[in-house]
């Protein structure tokens, strides 16, 4: 079932007991998975499972590594087409099994499907995320339409969801543990959810519409890769005022890198937009860099997604009425934290105005800086970042740039190690060069052991810097989960960003935003690491659950042992000054307006979309209509315009589920009270035990709200949130007001 999983999710996002089985000689029965497969590579293609390198077994250390220095996209397809057909002729063993249904020749024989799949799936999501050519997306557009029938012939398999459904009907009565109780519901309503129940012409209908989602997904996100591409600016030496030093030196050498040595370029990306915008004295310069960023996907060219994101909203919609839902979110959120669309829109609404007043508050004090520099200017979107940094300089006499000269790359990674040593008791020691394959010579591999026992954990594998043809942002996966229950497989995990990359020589500057996302993708990275699962299906995740321990874990950044020890300068070798830290702390909450407003509006932008009727929709109107409404302030815009939300159009993952980051924000301010509270602050070996045992290790064994409870003892508020964020906490100010009036 696992590799089935991942060919629905890349097929949408990419345009993503033991055994008992009757002894050998009774042919009537069913084979295992496992047999299975070794059949299938005998059969008509078997040739391509012995010569294509894309489905060779992983060899070397570590159980077996991704052959990373072998792939080649020509090998893509037919690996691709013979690990469907192996797969599907797994799935039809299972189907037609005469035997009445187990969890042992049901479920687990599910669990055991796909292996060969779920390699080439590794391959391509390093095509897709790191390493795109126009090679791979022939092939990506090719295959994602047939990705989605593959994974629609398996769950509408109605013989196979006949077994499912009978395995989840007797559950309680089948002496199953816990794990596999879950295991169970998660299969079912993989299957209930997506169509398993359907018949006749709206099963047809069903299927066909995600095929051509799929076909949409993929365009949505080539269009947007092609204009992050096709935006590059190269500049004079004459337009870099106010410009730090680290800046230019990465901007020269990516000019040179693209054949304009001489010059210096500024890329059509969140890592070099975002910077030049803080710092570039330039208003002009600033306008075009800004309005290439957000334009992207909404240029009336042959890239332009609004047309793409119409048919996409229009048949999701089909899709959900087809199982009786009334709109998109309702179906999406049924089995997430929030549950229906409501309660997620009362959590962002709730915490809204509060934003919204705050950047009234920060634009006012932006507009006074410009007002008495006599710039002659009304604050407009390309203006926040250049005059919030002045107002931090001004009001907390700190200066963003001369923070990044305590925060390298390397010791950043090396404060991270740290943490998870502390609390998860993980060593990490780089490989041998050269033991373990990497697609590019940028990606390093750190092998994570036990530090007390020293058993072998994983493998954990960092991209750290920006390139033509890898996706923008930063982000973490798994090239293999942990499992035990056909003997252990230790994960394989990375994380993935897109830092420019210091000239030859020069260590890498980031800003304390960059260093956060840093930590957060770390956190990702160590929930798979810290799995403790049985079945494949158990690592995945639940939306609205899964970026809280990422974002918890970017709260170790600001803590003593990490200041103290791994912010150093990077001339001097000097620690951070105790007064710059102090700084940086009573500046904490500095431009929160500005950073939670942009998020909250792309949060709700996304659930209105999918909340909707799409019939006629126009998506630009859509946005301006509704940010409108919410009465959204003119000097900034969405984090992630409509025309390039990848999260939401290039795959369904985050639909109607952006809001899933501040949901999680509610459990990891409360969680972090918990350390703040407790004796030994954030690295308290208790807290940190528990959290380790029932946030972490179970992935998604445990529903996630009675994991909460196990950790924390009870179900968590809103109020840590808006503390966090220096917003006024609802029911505090009134009873401040009646205290102040006794």
């Amino acid at each position: 079932m696992r590799q089935t999983l991942i060919a629905m999710s890349i097929a949408a996002a990419l345009a993503t007991m033991a055994g008992c089985s009757k002894e050998p000689e009774q042919v009537q029965a069913a084979k295992p998975a496992s047999e299975q497969s070794a059949a299938a590579a005998a059969m008509p293609g078997g040739d391509v499972a012995k010569s294509n390198p894309l489905l060779a077994k992983w060899a070397g250390p570590y159980g077996g590594v991704p052959a990373f220095d072998k792939m080649s996209v020509k090998d893509l397809k037919s690996a691709l087409e013979f690990g469907m057909a192996q797969n599907l002729s797994e799935i039809d063993a299972i189907a037609n099994n005469p035997e009445a249904p187990t969890f042992a020749n049901t479920i687990e024989e599910m669990e055991r499907s796909g292996k060969a799949l779920g390699q080439v799936f590794t391959y391509w999501g390093i095509w897709s995320g790191n390493m795109s050519s126009p090679e791979f997306r022939a092939v990506q557009g090719e295959m994602a339409p047939k990705l989605a029938d593959f994974s629609s012939k398996i769950i509408q398999n109605d013989k196979l969801f006949q077994r499912v459904k009978a395995v989840y009907d007797a559950r309680n009565d089948s002496g199953l543990d816990a794990e596999q109780k879950r295991v169970v519901e998660l299969t079912y309503d993989e299957f209930a959810t997506n169509g398993a129940t359907l018949s006749g012409d709206a099963k047809v209908r069903y299927a066909a519409i995600n095929k051509r989602l799929a076909e949409l997904h993929t365009k949505f996100a080539n269009n947007v890769l092609a204009d992050e591409e096709g935006y590059d600016m190269f500049l004079r030496s004459d337009q870099l005022a106010g410009l730090p030093e680290s800046f230019v030196k990465a901007a020269a050498a990516l000019a040179e890198e693209k054949g304009q040595k001489g010059n210096y370029a500024i890329t059509n990306t969140r890592s070099s937009m975002d910077p030049f915008l803080t710092y570039s004295e330039n208003r002009a310069l600033r306008e075009k860099v800004w309005t290439n960023y957000y334009s992207r996907g909404d240029n009336g060219d042959e890239h332009d997604n609004n047309a793409i994101i119409a048919e996409i909203l229009q048949l999701r919609d089909e899709r959900v009425g087809l199982l009786g839902f009334e709109n998109y979110a309702q179906w999406r959120l049924q089995n997430r934290m929030a549950k229906n669309p409501q309660r997620a829109i009362e959590l962002m609404e709730a915490v809204w105005p509060a934003a919204v007043a705050r950047v009234h508050e920060e634009v006012a004090d932006m507009q006074a800086v410009a007002d008495a520099e006599k710039a002659g200017i009304k604050i407009e979107p390309w203006d926040y970042r250049f005059y919030a940094e002045k107002v931090r300089k001004a009001k907390y006499d700190l200066n963003s740039d001369e923070v990044k000269q305590y925060l390298q790359l390397d010791n950043l990674r090396e404060g991270m190690f740290y943490v998870a040593g502390e609390l998860f008791n993980f060593k990490f020691t780089p490989v041998k060069e050269g033991s373990v394959p990497v697609f590019h010579e940028d990606v390093k591999v750190w092998e994570v052991t036990d530090k007390t026992s020293g058993e072998h954990i994983g493998l954990w594998y960092l991209d750290p810097f920006a390139r033509a043809g890898k996706r923008s942002g930063a982000w973490a996966s798994m090239y293999r989960d942990h499992t035990t229950f056909d003997g252990k497989e230790t994960v394989l995990a990375s994380n993935n960003s897109n830092f420019i990359k210091g000239a030859p020589g020069e260590p890498v500057l980031v800003s304390w935003d960059d260093a956060e996302t840093f930590f957060h993708e770390f956190g990702h990275a160590l929930h798979f690491l810290a799995s403790s699962v049985t079945y494949p299906t158990l690592n995945g995740g639940v939306r609205d659950y899964t970026e809280f321990q990422s974002q918890l874990l970017e709260r170790w950044l600001s803590t003593d042992p990490i200041i103290d020890n791994y912010l150093v300068h990077y001339k001097t070798g000097e620690p951070i000054p105790a007064d710059l830290v102090a700084k940086i702390k009573k500046a904490a909450n500095f431009n929160q307006g500005f950073a939670t407003t942009e998020y909250l509006a792309s949060a709700l932008v996304d659930m209105k979309l999918h909340t909707t009727d799409p019939k006629g929709i126009d998506p630009d109107k859509f946005e301006r209509e509704t940010l409108t409404k919410l009465g959204m302030p003119s000097e900034l815009v969405m984090r992630h315009r409509t025309p390039h939300f990848g999260h939401i159009f290039s795959g369904e993952g985050y639909s109607a589920g952006y809001y899933g980051y501040m949901w999680a924000d509610v459990l990891t301010s409360d969680a972090s009270e918990a350390f703040a509270e407790a004796e030994g602050g954030f690295y308290d070996k208790e807290v940190a035990g528990k959290l380790v045992k029932y946030l972490f290790a179970p992935r998604n064994a445990i529903d996630p709200a009675d994991a909460y409870r196990l950790f924390r003892g009870r179900d968590a508020g809103i109020e840590p949130l808006m503390r966090d964020r220096g917003f006024p906490v609802p029911g505090e100010a009134k009873e401040a007001t009646a205290a102040a009036g006794n």
